[in-house]
Formats: C-alpha cells, sequence, structure tokens
C-alpha cells in the first residue's frame, strides 16, 4: 500500500503504533489531528491532540510531540484544528413517532436526514426509546445497524400501563397495554424482554385531564420489576406524582424517567430511598416549558424540576441526559443543557451524557474517549468549559468509527 507523505502529524507514539494501522488497509481508519481532547469529565485534557481509530475502535488518543509519521492512505482525516473532542453523547430518553412512520418502505435518505435533525447533530451516539410503535423502532434500529441509515445505537424499553391508566394525551385510538394484577406485569415484561426489547418502563402514574391522576400499585410495579432484574435489564418509570414516585422505589425501578415539578420538591426520605436504591434520574427540564401554555406557570415547573434535580444531585444521585424528544420537545439540547446548568457543573453535565449512562447502563466501551473504546465520539465547534450550551454545538458526530453527522457550511 502507498502511504501519502504529503500530510504529517505530530504524535507522542511508537511509529509501530501508526504503521501497523498504515499497512492494514483492509481497516476503517479515522484520524483527528490538532484539537483539545477531553477523555472523560474528570480527565485532564490533552491539548494539540492526535485521535487515531481503526475498525471501531480508538487506537490512539496522544498529546503532541516532535515525532512526524504519515497518515495512513486509507485513513479519513476530521479537520479538529482548534477544536474539542469528547465521548459520543447518551439520550436516555426519546421517542421514534413523529416523523418516523412507515420506516421499513421510507427512503434511506429521508430517514437519515430526520435521524440528523432529531439525535445525530446533537451528538447522540446512543439513546433509549422509552415508547413508540414497536414494528416501526426495530424497522428503524434494523436499517440503522445495517449501516444503511446513519444512526446512534438504539435500545428499546417495552412500555406496560397501569389498568384504565391510558394518559389523556395520547390518542384514544393508541393502543396502551395496561396491566390490571402482578401476573399480568410479570407476562407482560417477560413477553417484551422475550422479543428483544433491552428494558421496561412502567407508567406508575398517568395523567388524566380532568380526572384524578392513576397510579400502578407497588405490586404490579414489583412484579415486572422482579422480570427484568431477573434478566439483567432496567426498569423506567414515568411518575406523575409523589405517589407514583413513591411507588415506583417501592417497587424497586432503576431510572426515574422525569422529575416531577408538580409536586415541587422530593421529599428527604424519597431523597434517602432514591440514593440508597441507586436510582438515575432523567430530568427533562425543558419538556416543562411545552407542556402548559401559560408562560408563568411553565416557569415554575421548570424551577422545580430544576431544583428537584439540584436536590438528587447534591445527595450523589446519578443524573442521565435525556429531553423526551420525539414527544412534545423540539430537537435542541442547548435549552436543556442550559437548564441543567443552573443545578450542576460542565463536567458534571458531560458525565450525565456520557461516563453516567455507560456505567449505569453497563456499557464498559463506551463513555471515554481513550486507547481501547468503542470510536464513539464528538468533534465540538466550542469548548463546553466555557460555556456548557457548547455541547451542542458539534462538528462531527462518530460511531463506532464512522461519521454519522457532518455539519455544513451553508452556501450563500
Amino acid at each position: 500500500m502507498k502511504v501519502n507523505y504529503k500530510h504529517f502529524v505530530i504524535v507522542s507514539v511508537i511509529l509501530g503504533q501508526i504503521c501497523a494501522i498504515a499497512v492494514a488497509s483492509d481497516k476503517r481508519v479515522i484520524v483527528c489531528i490538532g484539537g483539545t481532547i477531553y477523555p472523560s469529565p474528570i480527565a485532564t485534557p490533552i491539548d494539540h491532540a492526535v485521535l487515531v481509530a481503526s475498525d471501531g475502535k480508538i487506537e490512539i488518543v496522544a498529546a503532541g510531540n516532535t515525532m512526524k509519521i504519515a497518515i495512513p492512505r486509507n485513513a479519513q482525516e476530521l479537520d479538529c484544528k482548534a477544536k474539542f473532542i469528547v465521548a459520543g453523547f447518551w439520550n436516555s430518553h426519546v421517542h421514534f413517532e413523529t416523523g418516523w412512520q412507515d420506516a421499513t418502505n421510507q427512503p434511506a435518505d429521508k430517514l437519515e436526514t430526520r435521524m440528523q435533525e432529531m439525535l445525530t447533530r446533537w451528538g447522540v451516539t446512543t439513546v433509549w426509546d422509552l415508547g413508540s410503535d414497536t414494528n416501526n423502532t426495530k424497522a428503524i434500529r434494523k436499517r440503522v445497524e445495517s449501516g444503511e441509515v446513519p444512526g446512534p445505537q438504539i435500545l428499546m424499553a417495552g412500555t406496560i400501563f397501569a389498568n384504565n391508566g391510558h394518559p389523556a394525551y395520547l390518542p384514544a385510538e393508541m393502543q396502551t397495554p395496561e396491566a390490571a394484577t402482578p401476573q399480568e406485569a410479570e407476562q407482560m415484561a417477560q413477553g417484551y424482554l422475550k422479543s428483544g426489547y433491552d428494558g421496561i418502563k412502567l407508567f406508575t402514574g398517568s395523567y388524566m385531564g380532568a380526572k384524578p391522576v392513576i397510579n400502578m400499585p407497588a405490586d404490579i410495579v414489583k412484579a415486572a420489576v422482579d422480570v427484568a432484574h431477573a434478566r439483567g435489564k432496567p426498569v423506567f418509570t414515568h411518575p406523575q406524582n409523589r405517589m407514583g414516585v413513591d411507588n415506583a422505589l417501592a417497587g424497586g425501578v432503576d431510572v426515574l424517567a422525569h422529575t416531577v415539578p408538580w409536586e415541587g420538591h422530593y421529599t428527604i426520605d424519597e431523597l434517602a430511598q432514591m440514593k440508597r436504591q441507586q436510582v438515575a434520574l432523567i430530568p427533562t427540564l425543558m419538556e416543562w416549558t411545552t407542556v402548559v401554555s401559560d408562560p408563568v406557570v411553565a416557569g415554575r415547573l421548570v424551577q422545580a424540576g430544576v431544583d428537584e434535580l439540584k436536590s438528587y444531585f447534591s445527595a450523589g444521585g446519578t443524573i442521565l441526559f435525556g429531553t423526551d424528544v420525539g414527544f412534545q420537545t423540539g430537537p435542541d439540547t442547548t435549552q436543556e443543557l442550559d437548564l441543567m446548568g443552573r443545578a450542576m457543573g460542565w463536567k458534571d453535565i458531560l458525565a450525565s451524557l456520557t461516563t453516567k449512562p455507560a456505567a449505569f447502563f453497563k456499557a464498559p466501551t463506551k463513555g471515554r474517549v481513550e486507547k481501547g473504546m468503542d470510536a464513539d465520539f464528538l468533534v465540538l465547534n466550542a469548548d463546553p468549559a466555557a460555556d456548557v450550551r457548547n455541547l451542542a454545538k458539534v462538528k462531527y458526530t462518530v460511531r463506532a468509527g464512522k461519521v454519522i453527522y457532518e455539519q455544513r457550511t451553508r452556501s450563500k
């Protein structure tokens, strides 16, 4: 194989490492030169760095020195000068709903455009879908994993509602699987996991409009949780009020998929139980700007959600980033980052996007920019240390060593 000597990089690595990659011409190689790498939220940044990934794995992460070596001819070089590299983001609460209908037959380029608008433009390389049309989402996942549609890894949770707990905001014709007994919850959970789902979501509280909230009893919660935990799968919950939170905790759920700003705060006992049971919280703060039309009420809900986030984060609880995009919220993550910044520092928010979900969902090769990790990473146009909203300014999104989003310069 001929080597392109026109380009050189400055790296502090053994020459044999890069030569091994250069000789293997059949491998897919991607190179980033000259940016600042944040290997993890707590690691020391690497300035003027070089990142080399081969066949979906990170091979080299290094600071510069005076050694010059040729970039392999087969490498794809990304423009990383004066930019910032972080691990690929998780969005732990999405829905493949609006714009995704008939995913089996939609043209691939149309799905790719929708994927960029909703997720990959914002740096997302792994998502949890917490409730969409089963067959449709599986079709999307299949087309992504085949390489036909560039997109994130899609994890799916099967949804179980309380008896007569069809939420008022869902279409009346939409089927909502309801469990009236622990036995029914057990059977539903078993069915979901046998059919390829990665977890379970329980509506422990259903909003019923002018009628009282319907909460799922704790014994029904526990029945579904026991099935999931026996298979090493997580359980999310959608609570609507304090009882929905308390029943979820009593039943042993793993993740609160929302804050409950209508309650104003978590109690001391709830915070202690959440921490003791190592429950994670997804704040979805910007959603509270969309669920009511009165801006004053919306502002109060947002602040209450921020207060709940701050109280659990201050107690040492695990926080996971999620926006509920695909339901009522828009795709732009800037507002969510800004709102979370009222309660957390930028490094903690970065952790909620990277290392925290990777650890919580037992994905040991994700969440950090280090040798041997999956080549899921982002190139940002601006430094998140200067402004947390810069985490939304994505130049490239790379998943498994492939660019799945590239910011294009608009022609005048």
